[in-house]
């Protein structure tokens, strides 16, 4: 049996929509201000000319603004929007057979080989009376009477000066003929965040080590003191490890200890006791009013705070007393503690997203976030996502971001790819990555080259951390100062998001608990420190220094415009990043060696970074002040790591004017 399609005069075709994330199955991601390009294949069958148009509105609105289509290269189109509120936008694709632009295209050709016949103008005037009659008022009135000319049967030549007219050609072009139009088969989403989606410095501390007198445990009070030491660092997100209270069932002991000694405080992820639960905060760090005082402090200082999430229990946890059948049991009876072979966290019970009540215990974890989003807290680090179920992420932050569009999540998973990649496609904002253990040129090149240069960026946006309280790299370890400083330039400049963990990172926390481990001796995780903040040779005055660059310099603060150059030394990498209107070009040039010097020749794509090949160009370091005159696409650089590891050059373009006067811009 035969099916006639609904109208087979629909001939034009539209394929492969970008952005668009597996099919439409998820929004793509952009930030408040942000401009959305659009691309899309548009054809037809035959010699037929067609148009396009972009139609985009806000989730919500039946109001569509429409925006002309333009063709690029093999059936390629493209328009733009900008989205300039927070929530969800959505868009399609229109495309139909431009039978007047057909009808022109066809007679300019006549017209070179002097064939024109008056039929062509009289096909013409039809056209354009037709569009008339999809016009008003002075528009129609023109077009008709230009349609009256065309039948007129005036000479050729005077016929081709109107049929030719750009007024003409403008005027049809308001008003086009879309009954036979094409619509994209679905809407696709884009869901608009807040910039700090896209740009933000992150700051890690542990509250309880904040106390001013070594020995004594940190309060809120502590931390508000601490902020303006942040600040003064050029960080924009200040975030603390759970601040709930800690289980004492089988509470951890220093260095991970599986057995406590009285005094020993515990892990922080250890969450619930008889104090309360993922609600409540440890007694020991304050009151919520002391907690809403700090949050408060911080905004005063641009600074947002960033809460742990963390969905485990303690074995004293009150959930775990009131919903017992949220946990899994092992058939003896007991709830089986987390795991990960051979390590074993009798502190922390997860949850089982397959309780036979696991709509309850959804709704209860979702309102943990609603609750402290009342307590003012917008951006979230969430704790080991890809061990929960998928269902629930999509489910939960969804229905979060409808209320409350301007929280941010970031999802502390390193696993494997394509589940970092789902969790990032099911709502959060940003993600870790595997940056720590990226050393080497190749590697570092091929990474983010996928993360900023391929469909992933449309739904996964890095965060670059080079350390964290659960991983000190055997690069930091071994590398000294020096090697502090690369990762940082690295996670500064190769990523627009990027987090420290301190005062660990700047004081250069190196000694591993053992050879071999990447856990650190001492660890935060399980005992309260003293941080001596005014000890020598802190890097302080480089972090400072580099997020005053960040600060300062749009380049820096956006990923897709990341673009590696060649180096004749593998030791030396080399890449640029520049604003969206090109008025911002920085280079970077770092070591990657944190025990000797290295140098080479960096050679720079002259014509694709606006850079004219005839005339030097200055290269200001921002890190040091100095300027250097460079001339060509070749030019030697030489990086001591003990003494700078690397540059972070603004490239002034020397532009020259009639009068051979020269100036940098």
């Amino acid at each position: 049996m035969s099916h006639t399609p609904k109208d087979g005069r629909k001939r034009v075709v539209i394929e492969a929509i970008s952005p668009e994330v597996d099919a439409g199955r998820f929004p793509a991601k952009r930030t408040v201000g942000d401009q959305v390009r659009v691309e899309a294949d548009i054809f037809t069958d035959g010699h037929d000319s067609i148009a396009a148009s972009l139609l985009a509105h806000r989730e919500g609105s039946d109001e569509w603004t429409e925006i002309r289509m333009h063709p690029l290269v093999n059936d390629r189109w493209t328009a733009a929007f900008r989205v300039s509120e927070l929530g969800r936008y959505g868009f399609k694709v229109l495309g139909w057979v431009d039978h007047f632009e057909t009808w022109r295209v066809a007679l300019l050709k006549r017209i070179k080989a002097d064939s024109d016949a008056p039929v062509d103008y009289l096909i013409g005037a039809d056209l354009i009376s037709e569009t008339a009659d999809r016009a008003s008022g002075a528009d129609a009135m023109w077009l008709r009477e230009r349609a009256q000319v065309l039948r007129s049967g005036k000479a050729a030549k005077e016929l081709r000066i109107h049929a030719t007219d750009p007024t003409l050609h403008e005027l049809v072009q308001r008003y086009p003929d879309k009954r036979n139009a094409t619509e994209s088969e679905r809407e696709v989403k884009i869901v608009v965040e807040p910039v700090r989606a896209r740009f933000s410095s992150w700051y890690e501390f542990f509250p309880r080590s904040t106390a001013q007198q070594p020995g004594q445990h940190g309060t809120f009070a502590d931390c508000e003191r601490r902020l303006p030491y942040i600040a003064e660092m050029g960080f924009n997100v200040v975030y603390m490890p759970p601040i709930h209270p800690i289980g004492r069932t089988f509470r951890k002991g220093r260095n991970n200890n599986p057995e406590s000694k009285p005094g020993d405080h515990g892990s922080p992820w250890a969450i619930g006791s008889a104090e309360g639960g993922h609600k409540s905060i440890l007694p020991a760090l304050g009151t919520l009013d002391d907690f809403r005082r700090f949050v408060a402090k911080a905004q005063q200082l641009n600074l947002s705070v960033a809460m742990d999430i963390a969905f485990q229990a303690a074995p004293d946890h009150p959930y775990v007393r009131e919903h017992e059948n949220w946990f899994r049991k092992r058939p003896d009876g007991t709830i089986q503690y987390a795991e990960n072979p051979p390590k074993k966290y009798q502190d922390i019970y997860p949850f089982d997203f397959e309780s036979e009540d696991w709509t309850g215990m959804w709704q209860e974890l979702k309102s943990v976030f609603e609750y402290w989003i009342a307590q003012g807290v917008t951006i979230f680090r969430v704790d080991n996502p890809h061990t929960k179920a998928f269902p629930f992420w999509e489910w939960c932050i969804t229905a979060i971001k409808r209320d409350h569009p301007e929280v941010l999540f970031l999802a502390e998973a390193f696993t494997r790819p394509k589940i970092m990649y789902r969790l990032a496609k099911l709502g959060f904002s940003q993600s870790y990555t595997y940056f720590p253990w990226r050393n080497a040129k190749g590697e570092l090149t091929a990474y983010l080259t996928e993360l900023t240069q391929t469909p992933v960026r449309e739904f996964f946006r890095p965060n670059q951390w080079p350390n964290t309280p659960d991983i000190l790299t055997e690069f930091l370890q071994i590398g000294g100062r020096a090697a502090f400083s690369i990762r940082l330039l690295l996670a500064a400049t190769l990523g627009a998001n990027y987090g420290i963990y301190g005062p660990a990172f700047e004081l250069m926390e190196h000694k591993p608990v053992r050879q071999g481990s990447e856990e650190y001796l001492d660890s935060e995780k399980y005992e309260i420190r003293h941080w001596d903040l005014d000890r020598p040779h802190s890097l302080r005055p480089l972090v400072a220094t580099v997020n005053a660059i960040r600060n300062g310099n749009e380049a820096l603060q956006g990923d897709w415009s990341l673009r590696f150059h060649f180096t004749e030394n593998d030791q030396l990498i080399c890449y640029t990043k520049e604003s969206e209107d090109r008025s911002n070009l920085l280079l970077m040039v770092v070591n990657l060696d944190p025990h000797h010097t290295q140098s080479g020749f960096v050679s720079l794509p002259l014509g694709e970074l606006e850079i004219p090949y005839d005339r030097g160009y200055e290269a200001e370091d921002l890190l040091t002040g100095e300027r250097y005159l460079w001339h060509g696409p070749r030019n030697y650089v030489e990086l001591n790591p003990s003494r700078q590891a690397g540059h972070i050059f603004k490239i002034h373009r020397r532009m020259k004017v009639e009068t051979d006067f020269e100036y940098f811009l």
